[in-house]
């Protein structure tokens, strides 16, 4: 992974949830604690998820909660699950800001990003950026995502980063790099 000058990677910014936001979420623990026991279960955070965020938490991510509980409660009390979404909507945030950067950039939507892209991109966002920045940004990226390959070659013989896989967690990942080299620079 590429870490910026300051030698810290790039994370999710630091977010709050509004009144009414924490108030839904304080109403979805209260409908998924089943026989108002103060915690949720295991089951109960399950639903709550999908409440929430429209998923089913998966095997290891629902043990990687269970796991940080408080062993005297046998669940989830109300202020750590509120930390918890806090977390997941920082996270989920987050990915939503580095996907629609990575489309601003992919702007033919091929699923990768040219240095043509890259140029164009930075002279709209950056126009004074020097040119011998723009080409290293695009070469660190292209070292990060592909490893020790610089360049790529695609289908029509141009320089350009590696396609994202097909798995939905290689590609954003694929942005979660590209954004990091981005606001190393920028």
């Amino acid at each position: 992974m590429f870490f910026s000058q300051a030698g810290a990677r790039a994370r999710p910014r630091t977010w709050e949830a509004s009144p009414s936001e924490h108030k839904k979420w304080v109403e979805v623990f209260k409908a998924c604690d089943e026989d108002n026991k103060g915690y949720l279960s295991r089951e109960d955070f399950k639903v709550a998820v999908v409440m929430l965020f429209g998923y089913k938490p998966s095997k290891i991510e629902a043990d990687a909660v269970m796991s940080s509980v408080n062993p005297s409660t046998s669940g989830i009390a109300l202020e750590e699950f509120l930390s918890i979404v806090r977390r997941k909507k920082e996270a989920q945030l987050y990915w939503n800001e580095m996907r629609h950067i990575f489309t601003a950039f992919d702007r033919h939507y091929r699923g990768y990003l040219t240095l043509e892209d890259f140029q164009k991109a930075f002279k709209q966002v950056a126009p004074k950026l020097p040119e011998r920045i723009v080409l290293e940004v695009f070469r660190k990226t292209a070292e990060e995502v592909a490893g020790d390959a610089l360049w790529v070659p695609s289908a029509a013989g141009e320089r350009s980063l590696p396609s994202p896989a097909p798995s939905r967690s290689r590609g954003l990942q694929h942005r979660a790099e590209f954004q990091g080299c981005v606001h190393a620079y920028i």
